[in-house]
């Protein structure tokens, strides 16, 4: 028989919270960062528009990531350099407890083209 239980969506969700997860662990180790960011564009297509929201803020916090690094590493001679790779671990780390908030709401995400919070 196949019933469904109406258990779809957090199920769906793990997926989700597993690349936030993945994310914030790439602060230790670079690599998660990776894999968390191949889940999600394979997730994106298949997943209910609420959750598409997630994939898509994920992946953006990928990349403007990877930019914001890459900017300070380059800059990491000088002292601003410093302050742009510090604020990228706050800026992550809130990016991911925000999305986990949604999520664990079961809500989209309310701006994920955005670049900042």
């Amino acid at each position: 028989m196949n019933e469904t239980t109406g258990n779809e969506k957090p199920t769906t969700a793990g997926t989700a919270k597993i690349i936030y997860i993945l994310y914030l662990v790439s602060i230790v180790i670079g690599i998660t960062a990776i894999a968390g960011l191949i889940m999600a564009y394979v997730n994106k297509d298949d997943a209910p528009d609420w959750l598409k929201s997630h994939y898509q803020f994920q992946i953006r916090t990928f990349w403007i990531g990877a930019l914001y690094l890459f900017i300070g590493v380059l800059l990491s001679q000088f002292i601003i350099g410093l302050f742009i790779i510090l604020f990228w671990l706050l800026w992550l780390i809130v990016r991911c407890a925000k999305g986990m908030k949604y999520l664990d709401q079961q809500a989209a995400y309310p701006d994920p083209k955005g670049w900042m919070f």
